[in-house]
């Protein structure tokens, strides 16, 4: 019983520090370089997760459940796409641009890392994971990264 709390509380800080890292993705001033690499830090984020939890990772599987839980709604990559190239504006858009992204990011990762945690925790693996299911999981989890994010971005502890 110790030994599973000492592997969710280590999770959560692996979750809580990939979506710091995402606020900072977040203040890159260049439209859609932003995406990849915070795809890219999603991705390692499953990695790290998945080590923690003994289950073999594929990188090309991994960013296929991405894309799946991130694309189960079609609007919500069209918007990442749509903050990202917010900041091709000058001056208003960068701004907007900026802070919506890194808001946006942190949460989806922070989304990502507690469905994942959960999907693992149950004794799941890449190959049971079913996007469909978690949906709303995520969409609350996302609420919650929203707010953990927001009080980060302005130095207050979450």
């Amino acid at each position: 019983m110790a030994q599973v709390k000492t592997q969710i509380r280590e999770a959560d800080d692996i979750v809580n520090r990939y979506m710091l890292g995402s606020i900072s993705v977040g203040l890159l001033p260049i439209p859609l370089v932003d995406l990849f690499i915070l795809s890219s830090l999603q991705l390692k984020m499953l990695h790290r997760l998945a080590n923690l939890y003994g289950i073999t990772f594929a990188k090309h599987l991994g960013k296929s459940l991405l894309a799946s839980l991130l694309g189960g709604g079609a609007s919500l990559s069209f918007s990442y796409s749509l903050v990202s190239l917010t900041k091709s504006v000058p001056f208003y858009g960068q701004t907007t641009g900026i802070i919506s992204m890194s808001l946006f990011g942190a949460a989806s990762t922070y989304a990502i890392g507690k469905v994942f945690t959960q999907h693992f925790e149950s004794g799941g693996t890449f190959l049971t994971f079913d996007p469909q299911k978690v949906a709303d999981y995520y969409a609350e989890q996302f609420e919650k990264g929203t707010e953990k994010a927001k009080k980060s971005s302005v130095g207050v502890k979450p």
